[in-house]
């Protein structure tokens, strides 16, 4: 992310400069030759890859499950869903997958796992296919929340830079071109990730005991608010904007208006707060929430974007089209002095409102996938301190034995029993460590290892002494 972040400051500064005031030549081949830079690393790095086998497309299983369940939707669920068809477990570890267990929710989807003679993919599936889908199906309402901030985000390169063409661009004698502003954005997207990683989480982390101090989803409802208030702020700019205009008389002459262009600055800068909750949550909450074999391959983030462009681009016309029937003068015209932006920024407020309202509803009904953050700090600290207690036990444990040795060989032997069992567990638990620390992540089956590791090591070496 910061890898695009400072791309796009570079884009927003000095291409822009550039473009503008030497000449769009340059201004293009400068791109043109970074993009050629670019690939030719990507392909020196092929050798280095970690190239994964194709395992198809999450779209495929996806509608494979959706059209089994369609095909059997008259055929009774079973009331164990140990009758359910299912793969073993050695044939999920040997593909590097991990089995999941049935759910209650969604339950219907449980049907293209009913065993019915036939074992055609595309009419029997595995209860972790099924429980795959689900996983996917729960974000798509999450996903339909974040379309109306995707379109807000996208009037900062269209109606924003507008506005800053109609007003006073000089800071001495520099010429700041419109466009640039977008670089304030940037910057304050870059302070508030760092700002909220290393002064807010450590601060938040001590009351709610929450590893990223908040979820992911309370994030994204701070960034969704923050969205209904640049809204407001942009109409409220506008409508000054705006009067100023008929105040100098320059509404129908297009000229450009005594008002310095740093008005707009408040919405840029609210902007790149918003995404350092937003869309950078997104991001991580898609890949964290989606299923393990299909973290590489969601693409629900690009889709919100993207989608959220279109929608940007159908709300304008349509706006701009609804708005001037009937004689009406219109919202959106190319003269924007004699435009009406503020009424459209107020109309994406009370749009945002909705949306937010949307997104509380959605999610109370959303089952949380158990989140997997700083994890290996965490898992870190919890093997130093297993470690430890391990060590102190072993001592006690040592001591028992020499009293007891020449007592009874029978406990003896039973004791080094326990303790072998227990350093199994304990080299288990540091295979799956050093083995999450090579993948960069933690997946559900890991986690239970972890928490079965440490109840069978409680039990084993009870703290309370002999």
């Amino acid at each position: 992310m910061f890898c695009i972040f400072f791309g796009s400051l570079f884009a927003n500064t000095a291409l822009i400069y550039i473009q503008d005031n030497v000449g769009w030549t340059l201004g293009y081949g400068l791109p043109t030759v970074g993009i050629i830079i670019s690939f030719l690393i990507f392909i020196s790095g092929t050798p280095f890859y970690r190239h994964q086998k194709p395992v198809g497309s999450p779209i495929t299983k996806m509608t494979s499950v959706i059209v089994a369940t369609a095909r059997k939707w008259k055929v009774p669920l079973p009331s164990d869903p140990k009758e359910l068809h299912e793969l073993d477990s050695e044939e999920y570890a040997r593909n590097g997958k991990f089995r999941i267990d049935s759910t209650p929710d969604l339950r219907f989807l449980n049907k293209a796992a009913v065993k019915t003679g036939p074992t055609d993919p595309w009419m029997l599936c595995s209860v972790t296919q099924v429980e795959e889908t689900k996983q996917m199906l729960r974000m798509i309402p999450i996903l339909i929340a974040t379309l109306v901030p995707s379109a807000m985000i996208a009037q900062v390169n269209t109606l924003f830079v507008r506005q800053g063409t109609t007003l006073d661009r000089h800071m001495g004698n520099f010429k700041i071109p419109p466009a640039s502003l977008g670089a304030f954005m940037t910057i304050s997207m870059l302070i508030s990730v760092i700002l909220y990683d290393r002064c807010f989480i450590p601060v938040i982390q001590k009351w709610t005991k929450i590893p990223r101090g908040i979820t992911l989803i309370q994030r994204m409802g701070i960034g969704l608010v923050l969205h209904i208030i640049i809204t407001v702020i942009a109409s409220l700019t506008e409508r000054h904007r705006l009067s100023v205009a008929r105040e100098h008389g320059v509404v129908e002459k297009r000229g450009q208006l005594p008002l310095t262009i740093f008005i707009l600055l408040p919405q840029f800068v609210l902007m790149g707060t918003a995404d350092a909750f937003l869309e950078v949550t997104k991001l991580e909450f898609f890949y964290d929430q989606a299923p393990e074999s299909m973290k590489t391959r969601n693409s629900y983030y690009p889709s919100s974007v993207g989608i959220g462009h279109f929608l940007s681009s159908f709300l304008l016309s349509t706006v701009s089209k609804v708005t001037r029937k009937h004689g009406h003068q219109g919202w959106i015209l190319n003269n924007l002095n004699k435009s009406h932006p503020d009424y459209y920024y107020a109309f994406f407020a009370v749009l945002s409102l909705l949306n937010f309202i949307f997104f509380v509803v959605v999610i109370k009904f959303y089952v949380y996938k158990s989140e997997v953050s700083d994890s290996m700090r965490v898992l870190t600290e919890e093997l130093q301190l297993k470690r430890l207690k391990l060590s102190h036990q072993e001592e006690l444990r040592n001591t028992k034995a020499d009293l007891g040795r020449k007592q009874d060989v029978c406990t003896l032997a039973d004791y080094n029993i326990q303790k072998a069992d227990a350093f199994l567990d304990v080299s288990k638990l540091e295979f799956f460590y050093y083995q999450a620390l090579e993948r960069h992540e933690l997946s559900r089956y890991f986690l239970f290892e972890y928490e079965s590791g440490d109840r069978e090591l409680s039990q084993q070496f009870p703290s309370d002494g002999f």
